[in-house]
């Protein structure tokens, strides 16, 4: 979350900030609740505006964006029209845009297509059977990746490809969250080893003086070291479950596409990578890039819009509802000491983005070395916990979602399969 979208909290009276802390955990037990919403859909007839209301409500990606629309809509009534458009032109949507702009390029059929040749070919150099060596090599080498491509992008690409090789193979629900699990922690820890490429890193790189060195010397290597050990567990504990996965199904969407093509979309996908703190810019880029794709749809699937905007939509209401937390955030982390600023961190960033997280805690003048460490390591060690901890995780959600039938993910469910693994992370990032 950006750093404007948490910032000039003393400008608004008091209880509009009560209503928005009120608002944001509404939302949050909305999240928990939207199998219930489902079912009150099924209650109308087909096509119903009843029917499509609550269909609408149990989809997770509309859930902070619904009760972002409703806060702006009391901010117009109890204050003014002028001051709820001043609120919401204050926020900063540079990393909805981005979110939403990068999974779509991502999501193409020709960097897959390039993904896959490079993680596959890495896959063959490990030996054993195919499908436990494209495991490892997608949860351990694909998030490590986003420390240089951004968490937004290896999640989208990460998520895409566990999608066709393990979530629609297999009808394991417990292996399912697992996996998920360990993909969302893993995403959140792997983009440590550099300082730019997580969110909860970003937001404090530059006023505490991290670079990529820093990054990689007290966060990267044990990151690393978590990811293996994570993806290693699970492996073996469904081993028999990777071995005997269904067959993968072929589509017209399989067939290769020129490497020249796979090339010019990676050139878009550097370019939109390299500016993605300046809106303006990625955004001319990705139009010229829709150009690209008409020219070249031959070789090219159906673009993910609607997919990417649900999720963009997700993170522009966290930015909206996120940006009036400060006033119960900022004092509660300058008042812990180490020990619990970590552990609370890692919990805390279960019910709000980890980078605002961060960026409150870098508000707070005098902090200890120790309790910097402490608060970073905490919100990339819970980004995994749940569908809001960490940006890119709706991302994640959108792709995987469908794959756990009519129900979907349930965020319980996750919350079970991402324990494992960020328990291992807080123990390497405190004790290593």
């Amino acid at each position: 979350m950006a750093a404007d979208a948490v910032a000039k909290v003393a400008e608004y009276p008091d209880f509009v900030q009560y209503v928005a802390t009120g608002l944001f955990a509404v939302a949050i037990l909305h999240t928990f609740l939207v199998k219930k919403f489902a079912e009150l859909s099924h209650r109308y007839p087909d096509g119903s505006m009843g029917e499509n209301f609550f269909h609408l409500l149990a989809e997770i990606e509309v859930v902070f964006g619904f009760w972002a629309g409703v806060f702006v809509l009391f901010l117009a009534a109890v204050l003014s029209p002028s001051d709820a458009i001043h609120y919401v032109e204050t926020r900063n949507y540079t990393e909805p845009v981005f979110v939403f702009v990068i999974m779509t390029v991502c999501a193409t059929k020709p960097v897959l297509n390039f993904a896959a040749r490079i993680l596959g070919g890495l896959a063959r150099l490990i030996p054993g059977h195919r499908d436990f060596s494209e495991f490892l090599v997608i949860f351990i080498v694909g998030p490590l990746i986003g420390s240089f491509i951004t968490e937004p992008a290896a999640m989208t690409v990460c998520a895409l490809m566990a999608l066709q090789k393990f979530f629609l193979r297999s009808d394991n629900t417990q292996f399912k969250y697992a996996m998920l699990g360990l993909l969302f922690v893993n995403i959140s820890i792997g983009g440590t080893l550099t300082s730019y490429a997580a969110p909860p890193v970003l937001m404090v790189a530059q006023t505490w003086n991290w670079d990529t060195a820093y990054m990689f010397t007290h966060f990267g290597w044990k990151a690393m070291l978590a990811c293996v050990l994570s993806t290693g567990f699970v492996a073996w504990r469904f081993r028999s479950e990777i071995l005997s996965l269904k067959p993968a199904t072929r589509t017209a969407d399989d067939k290769p596409t020129p490497l020249g093509v796979d090339l010019v979309h990676l050139v878009f996908v550097a370019l939109i990578v390299l500016t993605a703190h300046h809106m303006s810019v990625f955004l001319g880029i990705f139009l010229f890039f829709i150009g690209v794709v008409a020219v070249t749809k031959e070789y090219q699937a159906e673009l993910k819009l609607k997919e990417s905007l649900l999720v963009g939509f997700f993170l522009a209401g966290l930015v909206v509802l996120g940006g009036l937390q400060g006033w119960w955030l900022k004092p509660l982390l300058a008042s812990l000491s180490s020990v619990p600023l970590y552990l609370g961190a890692a919990g805390l960033t279960a019910f709000t983005d980890n980078a605002a997280l961060t960026y409150l805690g870098s508000l707070v003048p005098d902090l200890s070395e120790t309790s910097k460490y402490a608060l970073v390591a905490g919100a990339v060690a819970g980004g995994g916990l749940t569908v809001i901890a960490n940006a890119p995780n709706p991302a994640g959600f959108g792709i995987l979602n469908k794959s756990f039938g009519d129900d979907g993910i349930s965020p319980l469910g996750l919350l079970g399969g991402a324990l494992p693994p960020t328990i291992v992370a807080l123990v390497f990032f405190w004790f290593l």
